[in-house]
């Protein structure tokens, strides 16, 4: 067994510990907020770090109304812009804390007059250092390349800046989720099993909207780094404007589906797939009673999940998927080609 199947496995704990050690943390930056809201936010990350950022920015400006900006790193590390951050919240996520460029930014953003914040997997880092507040993801040493335990709990983190900021994420709300994942957990022999169908897999699109916009794209890149699959990935309405056309009968798709305000445009996503022959998988859960009449195949969590709180549960049996199969292609996804825990670029 890959160690990166034992780390999704690990979710729940990990999601445990975050809520229990970071509480006191929470609530004493939440206080910081009362006296110095920012009037923009600013996330900065690379990798999977950047797909939680983008999770970040949909639930930062939804449940908060701060505009949020994902930070590129090259016009402060390739240009040296002069960046005016006054007034500024400037959030770095790193599962390392290590990541050259995004310390840089921080940095920089700092001395720019932003108020920073750091969210990483390591007290000792050197962002852990650099931030003037600091939440820790408390997943424990992450071994496998292909980050997955961290992603949650970055995810996790990025909600306890939404309650930090009185953005109506009640603490008693994101208490549910480490039994939400405990329950998608036990949908790994299905998830198992339908890998074997994509055992010769090439190419595929993962599409998403709203809160799961970013996990299309996580999703992805785990089919990219650990399965060597060329996987796509799309806003559900973005694809309509010219990567439909890509698709083809059999070519697979995989759909985040919950129920809720994005479920009218995935459909009429799905409705058009539908009559181009894609094979479409869905993850959705017990509440979209419409989605069997789209999908080829469905991946349904156990539980009903409120919209907002959907992304995690959702994650997971995309990671499942993934390690099963890099496992059926017999690559080892704890060690994908060419590519290390820490990447450190300008």
């Amino acid at each position: 067994m890959s160690r990166m199947l034992e780390e999704v496995r690990q979710q729940p704990a990990a999601l445990e510990r975050t809520l229990s050690e970071e509480r006191k943390n929470v609530e004493a930056f939440r206080r910081v907020m009362e006296n110095r809201r920012p009037r923009l936010i600013v996330l900065v990350a690379r990798g999977t770090s950047d797909n939680a950022a983008l999770f970040g920015r949909y639930l930062l400006e939804i449940t908060t109304g701060i505009p949020v900006s994902l930070a590129a790193p090259s016009i402060t590390t390739v240009y040296g812009a002069e960046v005016d951050y006054r007034d500024a919240l400037v959030v770095a996520i790193s599962q390392s804390g290590e990541s050259t460029d995004t310390n840089l930014v921080l940095e920089r953003a700092r001395a720019r007059g932003a108020l920073t914040l750091g969210i990483t997997n390591e007290s000792a880092s050197s962002l852990a250092r650099l931030a003037e507040h600091v939440f820790l993801v408390h997943a424990g040493r992450e071994k496998s390349v292909a980050a997955t335990k961290t992603y949650t709990g970055q995810m996790l983190s990025l909600y306890l800046l939404a309650h930090a900021l009185g953005g109506g994420v009640a603490m008693s709300a994101l208490e549910r989720l480490p039994a939400s994942v405990e329950s998608v957990l036990r949908l790994e022999p299905e998830v198992a099993a339908l890998s074997e169908r994509y055992r010769f897999m090439h190419y595929a699109a993962v599409v998403g909207r709203g809160f799961n916009y970013a996990n299309a794209f996580e999703f992805s890149l785990k089919l990219m780094e650990t399965c060597y699959v060329v996987a796509e990935r799309f806003s559900s309405a973005d694809f309509l404007h010219g990567p439909i056309a890509l698709i083809e009968p059999s070519f697979p798709v995989f759909a985040f589906a919950p129920p809720g305000p994005t479920w009218k445009s995935m459909d009429q996503t799905l409705a058009k797939l539908q009559d181009l022959k894609a094979e479409i998988v869905a993850i959705t859960d017990p509440g979209n009673s419409e989605i069997a009449a789209r999908a080829t195949r469905l991946i349904r969590l156990p539980e009903e999940v409120e919209e907002v709180l959907t992304p995690i549960p959702y994650i997971v049996p995309g990671q499942l998927f993934a390690a099963c199969l890099a496992a059926q292609k017999g690559f080892d996804p704890d060690q994908p080609r060419t590519i290390g825990k820490v990447t450190k670029t300008l």
